[in-house]
C-alpha cells in the first residue's frame, strides 16, 4: 500500500499544496486540510475531523486526540 501524498507525487510531481498559504497541508489520511478547518489531533498526527467515521472520532478521542481548527 502507498501513502496518498506518495501516490500523488509520483503522479504529478508535485505534493497536495495549501496555495493561499504555499505550504503542504495534508493529514495523515492524505485528505485536503485548509486554513480553520475542524482536525483531531494526536500525538504528532492530525485528521480531517469532516473525512472520518462517527467510530473513528470516537477511537481518536479514546487514544486522546484533541479537536483543534487547522492554521
Amino acid at each position: 500500500m502507498e501513502h496518498p501524498v506518495i501516490a500523488r507525487i509520483m503522479d504529478t510531481g508535485y505534493p497536495v499544496m495549501n496555495h493561499l498559504r504555499n505550504e503542504n497541508t495534508v493529514d495523515a489520511l492524505g485528505n485536503d486540510v485548509f486554513p480553520e478547518d475542524d482536525i483531531l489531533v494526536l500525538e504528532d498526527q492530525f485528521f480531517l475531523v469532516d473525512s472520518l467515521s462517527k467510530e473513528s472520532k470516537e477511537v481518536l478521542e479514546l487514544l486522546g486526540a484533541t479537536y483543534e481548527e487547522a492554521q
